[in-house]
């Protein structure tokens, strides 16, 4: 478990009880946070181990994750449970997530400064060992690096179009995306750093 996954001792004692639970239905756990406010918010994260989770499949793992959670009654307060797919300006939350997404732009910040700078913005280049590589534009050059896993404090892609088309291309070659079905795009303004939970349109 790393702090990528699950930050603060709560959301990792969080994690040690529902990641069997979303493992043992097929999925995986990218990221769980328990949020703070008037009613606290349980936000979890899970994919498919090839990605491409679907709307029926969080509720799937909403079901099974309260069933579970009630038993454990971790939390002492109210509290909501969201189960979302990891969108496609993904968090990369495990070693693994830095390889699947090789060739794409990401945001990384580090949790001590590097070569005084905690923040890296460029394409990613897979991993070496423990080393995260990022490709970095250095004036007129381009630069690798590798910043070890551990020291990194959070990581995203970058949404970009041609991200969206390469997502929008994978779901149509699952089956997931029917184009008959839909007749326009919905864009919407939201907070860059949440991911709410998938929805469809019929």
């Amino acid at each position: 478990m790393t702090d990528l996954v699950a930050k603060t001792a709560m959301d990792r004692r969080l994690a040690d009880i529902v990641q069997p639970v979303i493992e043992g239905l097929g999925f995986e756990l990218v990221r769980i946070r328990l949020m703070g406010g008037a009613t606290r918010t349980l936000q979890i994260m899970a994919d498919k181990p090839e990605g491409g989770i679907e709307v029926d499949d969080c509720g799937d793992i909403s079901t099974a994750v309260s069933a579970v959670l009630d038993v454990e009654d971790p939390i002492e307060e109210n509290y909501v449970l969201e189960v979302s797919s990891p969108g496609i300006d993904r968090p990369l939350t495990r070693l693994k997530d830095f390889e699947m997404w090789k060739g794409w732009e990401a945001r990384v910040e580090t949790t001590e400064l590097i070569d005084g700078r905690r923040r890296f913005k460029g394409m990613l280049a897979g991993v070496e060992g423990d080393e995260v590589l990022i490709e970095l534009d250095e004036g007129k050059e381009t630069v690798t690096i590798g910043l070890e896993f551990d020291w990194l404090s959070d990581a995203k892609l970058i949404l970009t179009d041609e991200l969206i088309t390469e997502m929008l291309r994978q779901k149509k070659a699952s089956g997931v995306i029917d184009e008959a079905k839909f007749d326009e795009i919905d864009e919407t303004d939201g907070d860059d750093d949440t991911d709410a939970p998938e929805t469809s349109k019929h």
